[in-house]
């Protein structure tokens, strides 16, 4: 009983200051699937709840609540859209993660070291593709550290370097600049 109450302590724990806090890191994007050389995405993320700001390549994303900000700079086009529920979860791991943790086997180790806690959340119904979700999370201040996501023979590794909760106000949102196309989708 006491593990299990450690588990959802350390799980708890970081949804919650995910939901309350702002945090940002720059992050790798490492997409595997049965491939000798795997796909790296460089990139940095601002979120806070469900909102974020994203940046990976020559692509801006935002998500306010309400509305999905998609900024391509090559083709200086700004998409305005109202996602549903099911592509915010495929935009972000953690809300994937938080979506699924009631109905999930949730397990626990910690590091020998004792600086790290690997969270796997494995889904009782595996329909929706992805069957194990690992979170590690540093021990100290409960960030997490890294997030992925396994789904038949494909892995998704995101990786966060230096991820730290940030107190400034952020804006959720991306102004088109004068001249840029906006596809106005919702």
């Amino acid at each position: 009983m006491k593990g299990f109450l450690i588990i959802v302590s350390v799980l708890s724990s970081l949804l919650t200051n995910l939901e309350q806090k702002t945090m940002q890191s720059d992050f790798t994007l490492t997409i595997s699937e049965d491939v000798s050389a795997p796909m790296h995405y460089n990139g940095s993320i601002t979120m806070c709840g469900d909102r974020f700001l994203l940046t990976v390549f020559d692509l801006r994303a935002a998500y306010d609540g309400h509305t999905l900000y998609m900024y391509a700079q090559e083709t200086d086009e700004l998409t305005l859209s109202t996602p549903t529920a099911e592509e915010l979860l495929e935009t972000n791991p953690f809300l994937y993660a938080k979506a699924v943790a009631a109905e999930s086997h949730v397990t626990e180790r910690k590091a020998e070291d004792g600086r790290t806690t690997t969270i796997t959340l494995t889904p009782k119904d595996a329909s929706a593709g992805i069957t194990r979700v690992t979170i590690r999370v540093r021990t100290s201040d409960g960030l997490p550290l890294q997030i992925e996501l396994k789904e038949g023979k494909r892995v998704s590794t995101l990786r966060l370097t230096n991820p730290g909760y940030i107190t400034t106000p952020v804006d959720y949102t991306l102004r088109p600049a004068e001249g840029t196309y906006v596809n106005d989708l919702r």
